[in-house]
């Protein structure tokens, strides 16, 4: 389970969003439901995500955001060196639902189906 410590602390701060949208960029692929979200691609590229927020609510226990993140996929080819197909990157968009325990920070992660 991954922890927003950084974005819980700033919860109620007009600096919120620039902080989470921050956090969550910096976990990157290996932590976040990408490779579920693919749409044109058969696995998640090696590159930058950049996470737009779409609403934030608040809950009893926890800070809900819905959050969508653009990221590049790859069609992999057999390596082989005669294949003809160049890795080119294609881009992929998924969103996902951000729950953050405002006690301990733990936050889960879902893909939203859209």
């Amino acid at each position: 389970m991954i922890r927003l410590a950084k974005s819980l602390r700033a919860w109620g701060s007009a600096d919120f969003k620039a902080i989470l949208k921050r956090e969550v960029e910096e976990l990157g692929a290996d932590h976040l439901p990408l490779q579920q979200g693919l749409s044109v691609s058969s696995h998640v590229a090696e590159s930058p995500i950049t996470i737009m927020i779409h609403r934030v609510a608040e809950t009893e226990n926890a800070i809900r955001i819905r959050a969508g993140i653009f990221y590049h996929g790859i069609i992999a080819g057999c390596s082989c060196t005669d294949d003809p197909t160049p890795a080119s990157e294609n881009n992929e968009y998924c969103e996902v639902l951000l729950d953050i325990d405002k006690t301990t920070a733990a936050t889960e992660v879902a893909l939203i189906n859209i």
